[in-house]
């Protein structure tokens, strides 16, 4: 959820021993994968993230690579089994439920925001009657985006304080649309904020409690979490650090609601693979809804991407392993970025860094590079 593009200042870690201990390895995973090892020494290089792990899943089996530290007070090595905050992955996670809200007839996609939340979605030019479910989980509904008012410096100073939904959407919804519904696309967590408040509404539970029940149970994400107020990251885990000025700072413990339905969950690389590759398996979702999700449309972004219903479609260029793109989505949190992505022929690989914001252009590069280089290969 908490953009890259803040400046937070440059980091220089210069940490880039590869640390895989064999005993850590999740059973059935291989670290002798090449093509991994440079990908995560390249994000704890100079610039770079104290810590990284990268992990890539398929038909042949599990390849992990860690490089760097988990704790710069120990010293002590990334743990391949490492739960983290996984950011924006949360929203994958947020739309599957709507959808299945969909499948089951208690959300129409085309419908106004304002049936399900009345009168919530007001000021300035923003109007829930002229915002539709989907829009808000294709980034077309043109509100601006909360974190465009809300300072990461306003959470570091006070990084345990309870945030509800509704507080922060209204942080976001005085100011001016940036366009008219419909009408362009513009990434905006204030989207994923209203959709799991529509969750709320329609299931009357939580959104945390409806992705547990739907998704995370059924799949067995034995690592996944919605942490509601809880501050800690259960399991093993790397510390979480930012960089506000020249020093690192541990923003370890956070309380997730300041992120809720559109930033606020805690996973691992094996679950996060799991989960992607079942719902692009059709385990989760029914066929129409699955086609609703993976019809994308452009971002204008330099990238070519293109977003569907919580999904984002990235090409691949000219790297051999994906020739026609794949499915992924970004996720960045205080303390963590995260990438994970997925072919159609069933691969799926997920990058973490313990940094951010703070890491810098050199650390911004090799994140943009590191998912597609350990899902795809290198470019050519």
């Amino acid at each position: 959820m908490i953009r890259r593009n803040v400046m937070f200042g440059h980091v220089a870690v210069g940490v880039a021993a590869v640390a895989v201990a064999a005993s850590a390895v999740p059973a059935g995973a291989s670290t002798g994968h090449g093509r991994l090892r440079p990908v995560v020494e390249r994000l704890t290089g100079p610039g770079g993230s104290p810590g990284a792990l990268a992990q890539v899943d398929g038909r042949h089996g599990r390849h992990v690579a860690t490089s760097g530290v988990a704790d710069i007070r120990t010293g002590a090595p990334v743990d391949p089994r490492s739960c983290f905050r996984i950011g924006s992955l949360t929203k994958p996670f947020t739309a599957t439920v709507v959808l299945q809200l969909v499948g089951e007839g208690w959300i129409e996609l085309d419908a106004p925001v304002e049936r399900y939340l009345p009168g919530v979605v007001r000021g300035a030019d923003n109007d829930g009657r002229e915002i539709t479910v989907r829009q808000l989980l294709q980034h077309t509904s043109g509100l601006p985006d909360v974190l465009d008012y809300l300072s990461p410096l306003d959470i570091l100073n006070d990084p345990l304080r309870h945030w509800d939904a509704r507080e922060l959407v209204d942080i976001a919804l005085p100011h001016p649309r940036e366009f008219t519904p419909g009408k362009g696309w513009g990434y905006s967590n204030t989207n994923y904020l209203l959709a799991g408040m529509i969750i709320e509404k329609v299931t009357g539970h939580s959104y945390g409690h409806e992705i547990k029940r739907r998704v995370i149970v059924p799949l067995g994400l034995h690592d996944t979490f919605v942490p509601t107020d809880a501050p800690g990251i259960p399991g093993p885990h790397p510390r979480g650090y930012v960089r506000p000025e020249s020093d690192l700072v541990d923003i370890t413990r956070l309380n997730p609601t300041v992120a809720g339905a559109a930033g606020g969950m805690i996973s691992s690389a094996s679950d996060l693979d799991r989960f992607l590759a079942a719902l692009l398996r059709g385990r989760l979702l029914k066929p129409p809804q699955l086609r609703e999700m993976l019809h994308a449309r452009p971002t204008g972004r330099a990238s070519g991407s293109e977003y569907g219903l919580g999904l984002q479609w990235l090409p691949a260029g000219d790297r051999p392993g994906c020739p026609h793109g794949f499915w992924g989505h970004d996720g960045d949190m205080l303390g963590f970025s995260v990438r994970t992505g997925a072919t159609v022929d069933g691969r799926q690989a997920t990058v973490m860094v313990n940094l951010n914001p703070g890491g810098g252009p050199s650390l911004d590069e090799a994140m943009d590079d590191a998912l597609p280089t350990a899902l795809c290969g290198p470019a050519r």
